[in-house]
């Protein structure tokens, strides 16, 4: 009995030191097409991160709709910086479909845009409101500054641009500022009229203030990544609202308050006239 008991003690024994061993054991991860890793031993593997999920270009972002939820996880920006000094982020293929819009309005119309400003955070689009409310009234604020959350910019599929002039001696000229850039209907006209080529659609096309909840702004563009759509758009005369059937015309109510600074005639033609007067732009 005693040699039984030896025998089995000594079994256990021999199980408990190769258990203990220096090898390691591998252990089997999902298959590399699962898009999962973990780090168990020497086997390294990672989760997706949120900018491998990618993100819906057809996306609606307006007054009534707010920025999807991880939408600023997910993105993949670059940053530039523009001729007057400024730096702009951009989402990356709004980026490159912008940069092919650009060379072809150089080339065929002697157009030169540049990018005014792309992206904005909704931290930075809080910024702004606090400004603008300190600085103008609670009226013009809400008139001319969307509510964080609720801006197209955070997207950073919205660009805003400008242009350059090239004078007879090669010089170029900023036409910057609003109240500039609506003096030169003809340019927009050029540049709005090469848009779907390359994705883009005009955001905010006059006379829709009603659908769309902003004034006419010719500077002011919208990536879909979708030439096919976005020459549908275009060709239709619709805004992205009617295209993706979220037209809610009804919802565009201003209450104008007691701002006295501007009367309520100026504060109807702040997003009409310049788009954001007096600061350079809306912070739509």
């Amino acid at each position: 009995m005693k040699n039984l008991i030896y025998l089995l003690l000594a079994v256990c024994m021999l199980f408990s030191l190769a258990a203990c061993g220096g090898s390691k054991a591998v252990i089997e991860t999902a298959p590399a097409d699962s898009g999962a890793e973990s780090t168990i031993g020497n086997v390294v593997s990672s989760e997706p991160d949120a900018a491998a999920v990618g993100i819906d270009y057809l996306a609606l972002v307006n007054k009534l709709h707010p920025l999807p939820d991880g939408w600023e996880d997910a993105l993949q920006t670059v940053t530039v910086t523009n001729s007057v000094g400024d730096e702009v982020e951009v989402e990356k293929k709004a980026y490159d479909a912008y940069l092919l819009l650009k060379a072809d309005l150089e080339e065929q119309d002697g157009i030169y845009l540049e990018l005014d400003s792309a992206r904005r955070s909704v931290a930075a689009q809080q910024d702004i409101m606090d400004r603008f409310i300190e600085k103008y009234g609670a009226d013009y604020a809400a008139k001319t500054v969307a509510t964080p959350g609720y801006s197209e910019h955070h997207m950073g599929l919205a660009l805003d641009l400008y242009f350059r002039l090239k004078g007879e001696d090669g010089a170029f000229t900023d036409v910057y500022y609003n109240e500039d850039m609506v003096q030169y209907p003809e340019i927009w006209e050029k540049i709005h009229a090469r848009l779907a080529d390359y994705g883009f659609i005009l955001r905010y096309p006059e006379g829709k203030e009603h659908i769309t909840g902003y004034g006419y702004e010719p500077w002011h563009l919208r990536y879909i990544d979708d030439a096919d759509i976005a020459k549908e758009i275009t060709s239709k005369g619709l805004t992205f609202e009617e295209y993706l059937g979220a037209v809610r015309t009804t919802d565009v109510n201003i209450d104008y308050g007691a701002f006295e600074l501007y009367s309520r005639e100026e504060l109807e033609d702040i997003p009409i006239i310049n788009g954001g007067w007096p600061e350079r732009k809306t912070a739509d």
